[in-house]
């Protein structure tokens, strides 16, 4: 069964452009258009991963990681924050928020796919840790 991975981003050129590549790497991709939708669609289909945008209307980025960490069942969600917000103080923001990892636009839609294997085999691995308490 292929992981799944919740796009948000207003602009939906973005989405698509992600939703394709990640769809032509083998995932099953959900996609919303705001935060408050996105929170909506993590409750409904669990996804994997999120790959997340600051800047959308009616719930910005940062808000959407506070409410997704302040909850027990979405807190461990591995969230990749795809922004246009580069400066220091936001990279910052971002991964004082509890993010996976913060990348920049414009970004490589190949990079974005490598970061996405690399999370979920790190996930795998971590997962068979556990098991056999290594």
């Amino acid at each position: 069964m292929p992981k799944k991975i919740l796009v948000v981003d207003d602009e939906r050129p973005i989405v698509r452009l992600v939703q394709v590549n990640l769809e032509h790497a083998g995932y099953e991709v959900v996609a919303a258009y705001d935060g408050k939708e996105a929170l909506e669609k993590v409750e409904q289909e669990k996804p994997d991963l999120i790959i997340l945008d600051v800047m959308m209307p009616q719930m910005d980025g940062f808000e959407v990681m506070q409410k997704l960490q302040a909850n027990p069942k979405t807190r461990d969600i591995p969230v990749i924050m795809l922004t246009a917000k580069a400066q220091d103080a936001d990279v910052f923001r971002g991964w004082q928020s509890g993010v996976t990892l913060y990348l920049t636009k414009p970004f490589s839609p190949f990079e974005l796919i490598s970061f996405v294997r690399r999370i979920f085999r790190s996930l795998e691995e971590e997962e068979v840790e556990k098991r056999y308490e290594i």
